[in-house]
């Protein structure tokens, strides 16, 4: 009886065993469940983002680069900058020699004052030519009245006609003087360059036209920073004669640089001037600057090179093409100019456009 009691403390007190609420198979189910949904919102999310911001890796960065060249020949005398240095507009880049331009100048304020004298003299021509006028006027007026006087006494057979005759030769002597008289202050004035003496100077002004010259071209030895930008590939050194036209270096505006990116064709349909851009550049991981749309090419890369393809000829094969992107770099993004000319750089333009257009995109019914 004892015992009968005794088995049956041990039996109360033994735990039942739960049943667990899910199976493993059921546990697999829905571990894979999650799983589906976790990867479908993931690629849901980076097709969205695919459609909302572009990207292309095929982009670099570009700027314009300015030739620094001489106006005029000469010898270097001092070279100011070093490669890769900033300069300022207006800065002095580098300096020719001046002697042989300063004599120019010399000569040709030279002959400017001989120039200013010989305009004097010419006018003293002139004064002398207009009074020898005067005088052959004066007598080609009394042989007129001494012919009238004689053929009135000749009618009269007062004088003889040979005294006729002689006044008839000097009235036509005394006309042909005052027309010489008139060519000689023509051509008077005509040397002058004058026609009264308030008028222009003609040689004068030759004169001062060629000093103007001569002190233009001694400005262009002193060369300077047409704008701001950086020193590149200067080839010139203190001694070397060089010249005109022949470029000494390079200047580089990096304030002003831009992105050049080339979008394939399918991705530039929703791409518009002024949308936002997040870039990333190789030579600085993890950084990030940003810019703006500027302009869309008018053409793809391959309608603009140097031998286009001719598609109406021969077997054709679609290729994709790519229209260059011009992307304005935000300088408060890149306010020490770290970004360089041909640096790679991968551009992502935010369209602005939301998830519910790109999927309302899909519908077959739209």
């Amino acid at each position: 009886m004892s015992e009968d009691v005794n088995t049956g403390e041990i039996q109360a007190e033994t735990p039942v065993a739960k049943k667990p609420i899910l199976s493993k198979r059921q546990k697999a189910l829905l571990a894979l469940l999650i799983i589906v949904i976790a990867g479908s919102w993931y690629g849901v999310t980076l097709f969205v983002r695919s459609k909302t911001h572009v990207e292309t890796d095929n982009a670099f960065i570009e700027a314009r680069i300015v030739p620094v060249s001489a106006k005029v020949s000469g010898t270097v005398a001092r070279v100011l900058v070093n490669d890769n240095q900033f300069v300022k507009k207006g800065d002095m880049l580098l300096e020719l020699d001046r002697d042989d331009y300063s004599l120019k100048v010399a000569e040709s304020a030279a002959g400017v004052g001989i120039a200013e004298n010989e305009t004097g003299g010419e006018y003293l021509k002139v004064d002398a030519a207009q009074a020898a006028q005067q005088s052959a006027a004066a007598r080609h007026d009394q042989s007129v009245i001494d012919l009238e006087r004689a053929e009135k006494l000749y009618q009269r057979e007062v004088i003889p006609k040979e005294q006729l005759d002689r006044l008839r030769t000097a009235n036509l002597v005394a006309r042909a003087q005052l027309k010489e008289s008139q060519e000689n202050l023509k051509r008077a004035r005509a040397e002058a360059g004058l026609g009264v003496k308030t008028g222009n100077r003609a040689k004068v002004q030759e004169r001062q036209a060629q000093l103007d010259e001569a002190r233009l071209k001694l400005s262009y030895t002193s060369i300077h920073a047409a704008r701001d930008g950086y020193i590149t590939r200067k080839s010139i050194e203190p001694g070397v004669n060089i010249q005109a036209g022949q470029q000494l270096m390079a200047l580089v505006p990096l304030q002003d640089a831009w992105i050049t990116a080339n979008y394939k064709e399918r991705q530039i349909t929703h791409i518009k001037p002024g949308q936002k851009v997040e870039f990333s550049v190789d030579a600085y991981p993890g950084r990030t600057f940003s810019g703006r749309v500027d302009s869309i090419m008018a053409g793809t890369g391959a309608a603009f090179s140097l031998l286009p393809p001719e598609n109406a000829t021969g077997n054709y094969v679609k290729v994709v093409q790519r229209l260059p992107v011009k992307i304005a770099i935000d300088g408060s993004s890149d306010p020490t100019h770290l970004l360089r000319v041909g640096m790679s750089v991968v551009p992502t333009i935010q369209t602005g456009r939301s998830a519910a257009e790109v999927l309302g995109d899909l519908n077959p019914f739209n």
